[in-house]
């Protein structure tokens, strides 16, 4: 999402709190915002949560609550605008569908109680077969995700890592909202799990642009080059996940 911008206003008296969470009505629908100071913002910036769950403030240091407020007043209806994206029905059931490496899959309860989550083609259209009760669906398929998403990761970061010449100290499975992968300086690898509903050219610039991390800690000219390198459709997988990366993370497993 593009944030927006207000300019610092010369009016400034207390200093709240750092870090704090307000309540606003947008549409008729409450909405938790997330405002947090920052000493070096000129400027306050408004972001829309991944998933579209709440929204996320970046505000110079000092300013006042009533400015706040003023701010989003004049911008609800933006704000619900860009929410509205986000209304759909992203629950999961049975006869409904879910993506799995970008391919429409239909939902299909079996009805046992024992039995492991599978794919398999249904009168030609591909499904996902889940078993036990109903109401853990949602928890069974988050859990064949995250299984399918390890076994891709897996795979694709031992194909870059050896291209790089640098292995990786591990891999790990997360549901992070805020990004889709991280690197740390021990060389630990980080990925949502998330990803492997995206089409396999997306899940493959994932694992490169992390895996260039082990050599550019950063994301300077030389990082990108790498991770182009690495990844030769690297824009045309970045401007799907601007899409759609939203959509994924917007799916209620719970």
């Amino acid at each position: 999402m593009l944030p927006m911008f207000l300019q610092r206003p010369a009016r400034r008296t207390r200093t709240p709190s750092a870090l704090r969470e307000r309540v606003v009505d947008v549409a008729g629908r409450d909405v938790t915002v997330t405002i947090r100071e920052n000493v070096r913002a000129r400027r306050l910036t408004l972001r829309i949560e991944p998933g579209g769950r709440a929204l996320r403030m970046t505000v110079p240091k000092g300013l006042r609550e009533a400015d706040i407020f003023e701010f989003l007043d004049r911008h609800r209806g933006w704000i619900a605008a860009r929410l509205a994206r986000y209304d759909k029905d992203n629950s999961l059931r049975a006869g409904g569908e879910i993506l799995l490496r970008g391919v429409p899959h239909r939902i299909v309860h079996t009805g046992h109680l024992r039995g492991v989550t599978e794919t398999a083609m249904e009168d030609g259209v591909p499904v996902i077969r889940v078993s036990g009760l109903e109401e853990h669906l949602g928890r069974r398929l988050s859990a064949f995700l995250k299984k399918e998403a390890k076994g891709d990761l897996e795979r694709l970061v031992a194909v870059h890592t050896h291209r790089l010449g640098k292995a990786a100290n591990g891999l790990t499975m997360k549901d992070t909202r805020s990004r889709w992968g991280s690197c740390s300086w021990q060389g630990n690898l980080s990925f949502s799990w998330r990803i492997v509903m995206a089409p396999p050219a997306v899940i493959d610039y994932l694992a490169a642009h992390e895996v260039a991390h082990l050599r550019e800690m950063n994301h300077g000219p030389g990082f990108w080059a790498l991770c182009r390198e690495l990844c030769p459709g690297m824009d045309e997988a970045k401007a799907w996940l601007k899409r759609h990366g939203s959509e994924l993370h917007a799916i209620e497993f719970d």
